[in-house]
């Protein structure tokens, strides 16, 4: 390489007029406008326009006729003044082009199967398939870019908080934690297997046992299940971990640190102490545990109005033991059609709902095909409870209280965006707290909401002897940290008793023996003088997508896999061969899902 680049592609202005510089980058564009030839020249920095006049060097504008997109070339020109009226406002270098004295081709490309500089209708497998190109765009490097900042601001705010970052092992065991492992075979102990870590919670633990009082790491975490547009297989969460504190503490620490990122990374402040809503109103309220603040449209529960309906619909889901509840469209009546309304039944269908009732509020009195079904008095309650006026939209759910929550707060997302009350570039934070300890199963018995390390209420031990409705009624110490509708962290207060951890497993129904197997290591270590810990894992990949406002956690990922968990530009997983097969002692067999009953 003879031309050996002075600037990049994104940092020349008016104030290097005059100068001689030497660029390298790939060819964006190419235009001959009457004898003078334009490439746009770009790297991860930016654009430059380069121009080759033949006056200035005939040579180099002979061999710019031969460029194409893709290629690599490296130039030194002249740094002039656009003319008057010719400058681009929208790029960096906009006031300033290159003219070419000299010039070099470093590499030739062939025709890429795609548009790299526009990729958005282009189909995302064939993006992925030619990864390595799609990751040329400056829209995709920029949001990388951010992500890497992102991290190093994260490691440099826990550095200062006297953090200690240490990497915990990738090859594990096998634990229940909520979601299949991806298992990896041992070869020098044939029959047994690793587990790619689900998160690093056991170890994290343990080094608080050890006395290291703060650790964190930015950690890969692998979970085998199915995908969607916000989760990969693999992903990456800031894990950290806390001896001798309080939730409070723990909050208070995240609290800090995204007040910084969103300064520096976004120029927005946001207002701590972050607010926090229980688990029972974020449910009540907006029908999730991860509720979008951002908009109001509260849910309202009207099962108390209308317990003596003899509206049937209501009056059987009451009967069953569930709920009626409404959102009031406040104000919206005149945005939404009939269609509009039409459509909420099929919608709520993937939710498992049956149907959606509506009232619109007009000037004439209320227009709905259920106002029929109920009484002067049951109306008059039903639209002070719902503080209806004219020009509101109210819509209902009846079912199971689970099912309703779901189905509303679809619906709530649903209208934000339809109605347009979500504004570019707004963030509403919140933590959810006081979560349930354990929830049902379907036969009734207790299973753990987070992990069966969280730890009960301190105020709340007690029930962990009562009936088994007593135990359900535990709430945790736990905290998820909220964003825009997503959760984006999780963490708890841990058990720090061996005697508790124990009690723990015997409710949800693990033996001595299996725990011991299972758990082994941190049940000795908790009774080495375990000191009182808590902790949170961020999932890193889901915040950037937030914080970038893109619709797939693919942007913000190098190397993504599809919906099947495929990589498409290695093409992994593959196939090995029989002597990897015969070494690590396994034998492969494909079971045919097809129905096959008709055989002999």
């Amino acid at each position: 390489m003879r031309l050996k680049r002075t600037h990049t592609c994104g940092e020349l202005t008016a104030n290097e007029v005059g100068q001689s510089v030497v660029l390298n980058g790939w060819v964006g564009s190419y235009r001959d406008h009457g004898g003078v030839t334009f490439i746009d020249l770009f790297d991860r920095w930016g654009l430059t326009q380069i121009v080759f006049d033949p006056e200035i060097s005939a040579e180099a504008h002979k061999v710019a006729h031969t460029l194409r997109n893709q290629y690599i070339v490296a130039i030194t020109g002249e740094v002039r003044r656009r003319p008057e009226g010719m400058e681009n406002s929208n790029l960096a270098t906009g006031a300033i082009d290159v003219y070419v004295t000299d010039f070099e081709l470093l590499n030739k490309s062939k025709t890429p199967p795609f548009d790299i500089l526009h990729t958005s209708q282009v189909h995302p497998e064939t993006r992925l398939k030619h990864r390595y190109l799609d990751l040329r765009n400056p829209d995709l490097q920029q949001k990388l870019i951010f992500r890497s900042k992102a991290a190093a601001m994260i490691r440099s705010y826990l550095y200062e908080e006297e953090f200690v970052e240490i990497e915990t092992p990738i090859l594990g065991r096998s634990t229940p934690e909520g979601a299949r492992d991806y298992l990896v075979p041992s070869r020098v102990n044939p029959g047994k297997f690793y587990a790619l870590p689900q998160s690093p919670q056991l170890y994290k633990q343990s080094l608080m046992v050890s006395g290291f009082d703060r650790y964190f790491q930015i950690a890969k975490c692998f979970r085998d299940e199915d995908l969607r547009a916000d989760r990969q297989p693999e992903f990456t969460q800031v894990d950290l971990e806390m001896a001798f504190v309080t939730s409070g503490d723990i909050m208070s620490l995240l609290e800090g640190l995204f007040s910084k990122m969103m300064k520096d990374l976004k120029g927005i402040d946001i207002t701590t102490p972050i607010p926090q809503i229980t688990y029972k109103d974020a449910m009540l309220k907006y029908g999730s545990d991860a509720p979008d603040l951002r908009y109001d449209l509260e849910i309202s529960d009207i099962t108390d109005v209308l317990k003596d309906t003899d509206f049937g619909v209501f009056k059987r889901a009451i009967d069953a033991g569930g709920v009626v509840r409404a959102i009031n469209l406040k104000g919206y009546s005149s945005d939404l059609t009939r269609k509009d309304l039409d459509a909420m039944t099929p919608f709520v269908k993937p939710y498992r709902g049956k149907g959606v009732a509506w009232i619109r509020m007009n000037e004439a009195g209320p227009q709905s095909p259920i106002i029929k079904f109920f009484s002067e008095e049951e109306a008059a309650n039903l639209y002070k409870k719902m503080d209806a006026e004219v020009g509101d939209v109210i819509i209902f759910l009846a079912d199971t209280e689970k099912i309703v929550c779901n189905c509303l707060s679809a619906l709530r997302t649903h209208f934000a965006k339809r109605l347009g009350l979500i504004k570019e570039d707004q963030f509403a934070f919140t933590w959810v707290v006081d979560f349930p300890l354990f929830e049902a199963d379907d036969d009734g018995n207790p299973t753990p909401v987070h992990h069966p390390f969280t730890s009960p209420k301190a105020e709340e031990l007690y029930k962990l002897d009562g009936s088994t409705e007593d135990i359900l009624s535990i709430d945790s110490d736990a905290y998820d940290l909220v964003l825009n509708g997503s959760e984006i962290g999780g963490g708890s207060i841990r058990i720090h008793d061996h005697e508790i951890q124990n009690k723990i497993f015997s409710i949800l129904g693990i033996e001595d023996e299996e725990a011991e197997e299972k758990f082994g290591f941190l049940l000795d270590a908790l009774q080495y003088g375990a000191p009182p810990h808590g902790g949170l894992a961020l999932g890193l990949d889901r915040v950037m997508m937030i914080l970038l406002g893109t619709d797939s956690i693919r942007d913000v990922i190098a190397f993504p896999k599809t919906q099947k968990a495929t990589d498409l530009m290695t093409e992994a997983p593959g196939a090995v061969s029989e002597e990897q097969l015969e070494e690590l002692s396994i034998d492969v067999f494909l079971f045919d899902d097809e129905d096959d009953d008709d055989e002999e």
